[in-house]
């Protein structure tokens, strides 16, 4: 099996989440609010997602001894960097969730949600609990559950298969849709920090963390089919849980319609 096989397999999810009927229901100020107030939580389980394969593939502990995959170590940090550092518009440097917190409250958007149930995970000191205790949408839940329950479980390739297939590979054709509507509904709105926020994310994975993520899972199956397997099994939930959070997006854009 190959990285082409593995494109193959998903490409019915792929489609349905590049073609989903969300995007086009974001077209007034309440309905991005409430698009960014649902999908932060995506932003922020990202990072997990990205710093359990850094531990998996680096040494993050004392006294330190050399991982085993110096090429994939290589890959994993140059992606940290960029993603838990980076450059923001005022020359400063913050995450990614950071950044996308910043541009929802420029824009008027509500992070009461995101903060709370992030104090609720530092307080319970349990993932699993907070998800369940949290007043989420189902999907939301699944979502969050499936990304700790890879870190937590998963094998180091399938962790990578998750940040790869679901994630690095998707987002660059995913935010460029997001991102016309926004251009196209929002032509004259305070919205530079979102929009910088999503052309960042089309420039680093389009160019260099999705094919950085592709070797990586190259360096980690090579000839083993087993892994290769068990990389397109996760590579299918993976955006099957994403399905399924635009879902959940949807019908709060719809509750909101008409209610209004």
């Amino acid at each position: 099996m190959t990285i082409e096989t593995i494109n193959h397999s998903i490409q019915p999810q792929k489609e349905l989440l590049l073609q989903h009927p969300l995007y086009a229901k974001i077209q007034t100020v309440e309905n991005l609010h409430c698009f960014l107030e649902n999908h932060v939580f995506a932003v922020w389980d990202f990072m997990s997602l990205l710093k359990g394969l850094q531990g998996r593939l680096t040494c993050t502990t004392t006294p330190w001894m050399a991982s085993e995959h110096p090429e994939t170590r290589y890959l994993i940090n140059e992606i940290v960097l960029a993603e838990e550092s980076d450059l923001c518009q005022d020359g400063t440097h913050l995450s990614h969730y950071e950044m996308y917190l910043d541009a929802m409250k420029a824009c008027g958007a509500n992070t009461t949600g995101i903060l709370q149930f992030l104090s609720e995970v530092q307080s319970l000191h349990n993932i699993f609990v907070a998800i369940k205790q949290s007043n989420l949408h189902p999907n939301i839940k699944a979502f969050l559950d499936f990304t700790f329950r890879v870190i937590e479980e998963g094998k180091t390739h399938e962790i990578a298969a998750a940040f790869t297939f679901g994630r690095e590979d998707l987002i660059p054709s995913m935010f460029t849709n997001i991102l016309k509507n926004i251009q196209m509904h929002f032509p004259e709105s305070n919205l530079e920090k979102l929009l910088y926020y999503f052309e960042r994310h089309i420039e680093l994975d389009a160019d260099e963390h999705g094919p950085m993520a592709m070797q990586m899972i190259t360096e980690l199956c090579q000839d083993d089919e087993t892994k290769w397997n068990e990389v397109q099994e996760i590579s299918i939930m993976a955006l099957e849980k994403r399905i399924g959070l635009w879902n959940a997006i949807e019908e709060a854009i719809e509750m909101q319609a008409e209610m209004a």
